[in-house]
């Protein structure tokens, strides 16, 4: 692995059980992984494996039992909950396989969301949330809700909702999961153009030709990183 990048994210010994009556379950058991600036990642693994808690995680969505986890040099695990929001909205950035995006707001106000928590003035949000639907090569449709978007619109707006706070990572969840193949494959090569920019993206994905797009790809089976490889890989 390239050690001459910048170390984004570092998880060591990450555990991960939860108490069910008398039975502890272990959902993930000594997570060891190190994440590069400019990585494309792919996290695979059947149902049940672990890889959307691992997500969950990574994203600050949910805390380890044990473990440690470094973000872009910062311990996770010292942050008040507080600085926890703060670092979620401005290192990270989220894609859906659901979009969620807010159905009463246009495009452009859903783009504003995350630069309202970051305390972004008015004028300069709005400037910055057009700006990111041109990447989106959505500029045209800003006054629409989500209900007057196609399903591959809505993904092109939650991508550029998650880029707008220029985060170290995009981490995206079965990104293609709602969408046609045709859809899918503009989604992922739009993705790919973000990463080749130098953007970081983490992505859970259990269909191998979306993997693909991915230039690493690691697979967790009960709880534990079983591969770490940067071929195609297909999930049995």
């Amino acid at each position: 692995m390239t050690t001459n990048r910048k170390e984004l994210i570092r998880l060591h010994q990450i555990v991960k059980s939860y108490q069910n009556g008398d039975q502890k379950l272990q959902v993930l058991k000594n997570i060891d992984l190190t994440v590069y600036e400019g990585e494309f990642l792919a996290i695979m693994g059947p149902s049940g494996s672990g890889k959307s808690t691992l997500m969950n995680i990574i994203g600050l969505l949910d805390s380890p039992t044990s473990g440690d986890y470094s973000l872009n040099g910062k311990r996770v695990e010292e942050l008040s909950q507080t600085k926890l929001a703060q670092v979620r909205n401005k290192e990270i950035g989220f894609v859906f396989q659901q979009f969620f995006l807010l159905s009463k707001l246009t495009a452009l106000q859903n783009v504003e969301l995350p630069l309202i928590y970051a305390g972004v003035a008015p004028k300069k949000r709005k400037n910055l949330a057009k700006q990111f639907l041109d990447k989106v090569e959505l500029r045209e449709r800003m006054n629409h809700l989500p209900t007057e978007l196609s399903g591959g619109q809505k993904q092109r707006l939650s991508i550029a909702r998650a880029l707008v706070n220029s985060p170290s990572i995009i981490l995206a969840d079965e990104p293609t999961g709602a969408l046609d193949t045709k859809t899918g494959e503009q989604i992922m090569q739009f993705l790919t153009e973000l990463n080749q920019e130098g953007k970081t993206i983490i992505m859970v994905t259990h269909e191998p030709e979306i993997a693909d797009y991915a230039t690493r790809k690691i697979v967790i089976r009960d709880g534990e990183i079983t591969a770490d490889t940067t071929d195609s890989i297909r999930i049995d």
